[in-house]
């Protein structure tokens, strides 16, 4: 067993059962977990409160979404004692993960500076990559590229940009939720494909969970998933991209593939409000999902990002997979469109008024509620 990477093992009839057992449970504890802090929110302090860039207009509970948390932090060391993960993998999510969800559980308790909070997420990166000891060579078309020092270095930067990307890119309801279920969803398959059991049922759990959690924050969202969790999602997601490259490369190109909905709104927003002059670090609502947003609602929204992840990311990501040399050509396929979507939206710009939002919310379909991130 080499860097907490699970080896392959054949699944007796007994873990062929336990599986699915522990995906129900996985939904079913997420989902009361989430009921619970439904109620136990607004006794710790635990509310979204309207301001004037918000468009919802009663406090809401927040942190919603530790259960997912707690699920994907209870499973995994379970999977490890079944034999399906080594224990450095769990070293990494637990207390890597845990470092992530503790700070931004806190922050919204709490605000904390953003100092504190980056420092808190490169510690956590940095002690994921020490326990599974960085990414290996990757394959480029026909060169290999072996990452070095720096390489790890920008994996580790990586690591921490997906975990704030996550956060920011959780402004509308349903949208944390339902990119969690494509995207780890997908992922479990294509790692089952590759017979690495132990990691598919890791992304599984993290589908299962969220979905778990989604059925409270499906529009109009009775509670929202805070930081704490949104940004433990982004840091899972960047372990298993580690985790799964490490045995296998051509992984590396199907979890960026999965992920480009959150990636590419995120980049292109953030490089045109650089580029346009605007305090690029401060709160906003620029994103291609937020613009969408005003014009749809947040239920078309979330169900264009599902279509999305199915209809045109999956094919992509297998054939990324299957056809490894070529990884970055169906990337760079993938992205287009989304740029051309962020484009289309005016990602990056200036945000419409309260009133707007407000007016869009009325709309059938509409239960727009976005956070300003």
């Amino acid at each position: 067993m080499v860097s907490g990477v699970p080896r392959k093992t054949p699944g007796g009839a007994k873990k062929r059962t336990m599986v699915p057992t522990l995906l129900g449970l996985s939904l079913l504890f997420s989902f009361l977990v989430t009921e619970r802090m439904r109620h136990y929110g607004p006794k710790w302090h635990l509310m979204d409160i309207p301001n004037p860039r918000s468009s919802h207009s009663l406090p809401t509970p927040r942190a919603g979404g530790i259960g997912i948390v707690f699920t994907v932090l209870i499973a995994v060391p379970f999977l490890a004692f079944q034999n399906l993960l080594g224990w450095n993998f769990v070293a990494a999510l637990v207390g890597g993960g845990g470092l992530v969800a503790l700070i931004g559980f806190v922050d919204d308790r709490v605000h904390l500076c953003a100092r504190t909070r980056i420092v808190a997420h490169f510690v956590a990166a940095g002690w994921a990559l020490y326990w599974l000891r960085g990414i290996p060579a990757i394959q480029v078309g026909s060169i290999s590229w072996a990452w070095g020092w720096p390489g790890n270095l920008a994996v580790l930067v990586g690591m921490v940009w997906l975990v704030n990307l996550y956060n920011f890119m959780d402004g509308i309801d349903g949208i944390a939720g339902v990119e969690a279920v494509c995207a780890a969803g997908v992922g479990a398959l294509l790692l089952a494909s590759h017979h690495f059991s132990g990691l598919a049922v890791v992304a599984a759990v993290m589908a299962t969970s969220s979905a778990g959690f989604l059925l409270w924050n499906w529009p109009p969202a009775r509670i929202f998933m805070g930081d704490g969790s949104s940004g433990f999602l982004g840091f899972a997601f960047g372990l298993l991209i580690v985790a799964s490259t490490r045995k296998e490369g051509s992984l590396l190109w199907a979890w960026l593939i999965l992920l480009l909905v959150f990636i590419v709104d995120s980049a292109v927003t953030l490089l045109r409000r650089f580029l346009g002059g605007a305090r690029w670090y401060e709160a906003h609502c620029s994103h291609t999902y937020q613009h969408a947003s005003r014009r749809w609602g947040s239920l078309k929204v979330i169900r264009v990002v599902a279509g999305l992840n199915v209809a045109w990311l999956l094919p992509l990501a297998w054939a990324a997979m299957v056809w490894s040399r070529l990884g970055l050509m169906f990337t760079l396929i993938a992205a287009f469109p989304l740029v051309l979507l962020a484009f289309h939206f005016r990602a990056g710009c200036a945000e419409a008024s309260r009133t707007e939002a407000s007016a869009a919310a009325l709309r059938p379909g509409g239960a727009l509620r976005w956070r300003s991130r």
